[in-house]
């Protein structure tokens, strides 16, 4: 019922994931990031608190293969979960357990990992790390490019209905947060809200830090 990407930019420090889904509102209960720490992903059969732990432990300085051993013993279904866990160095771990759905996969690559259960088939998680690999440009542009390259190659075996991008930079919250929680067509959604956003992303970074440096809002009233 999903695939996700999680990658990082060690030009950058970025962290950040993409993830889409038949399920309603997917990126609100699967999808984690912290700046300066890394990407936890949750799905399958979904524990959303197995994400904010696992973020939490990697800012404890504890590894991904740690990490995934401390998640597998505080979730007694575990096995129902597909999990990855990206530490901001590029180390992952990857897990799929016994009651994973479906055709399922998951693939580690250089500062990427990708997952997918319910797929069309098993080479999907490849594709799309082949793909972020292969991207160029901001980090959530390569993210946002694998997921497509994920549907390209097959997709879920039904329909999808959500997606979600997000990304941390050293910022204290994420610069990039954008859900399509219940759409036909949520990836290509999703491309058009990324690049209505992309233009005006470094605008909302400023605000936060220098508001006095920071172009006009452009609303009415605003002078």
């Amino acid at each position: 019922m999903t695939f996700s990407i999680a990658g990082v930019c060690p030009a950058t420090g970025m962290v950040g994931c993409a993830i889409t889904s038949s399920s309603i509102c997917v990126a609100s209960r699967c999808a984690f990031t912290r700046d300066q720490v890394g990407v936890a992903l949750t799905q399958n059969v979904t524990n959303p608190l197995l994400g904010p732990m696992a973020l939490d432990l990697m800012a404890s300085g504890m590894a991904p293969a740690a990490v995934l051993a401390q998640l597998s013993e505080a979730d007694a279904n575990v096995e129902y979960r597909q999990l990855g866990v990206l530490a901001s160095n590029g180390e992952s771990v990857t897990f799929s357990g016994s009651e994973a759905l479906g055709i399922h996969n998951t693939v580690s690559g250089n500062h990427c990992l990708a997952m997918g259960n319910l797929l069309a088939n098993d080479g999907i998680p490849q594709a799309m790390v082949d793909a972020f690999e292969r991207a160029q440009g901001p980090l959530a542009e390569r993210l946002l490019t694998a997921l497509e390259a994920g549907l390209a190659a097959g997709g879920e075996m039904g329909p999808l209905h959500s997606a979600g991008l997000q990304v941390s930079a050293n910022s204290g919250w994420p610069v990039v947060d954008l859900r399509v929680d219940w759409h036909v067509a949520p990836i290509s959604e999703l491309r058009m809200v990324w690049q209505a956003y992309e233009p005006q992303q470094q605008d909302y970074m400023t605000r936060a830090v220098t508001p006095d440096a920071a172009p006009s809002y452009g609303v009415p009233g605003d002078e």
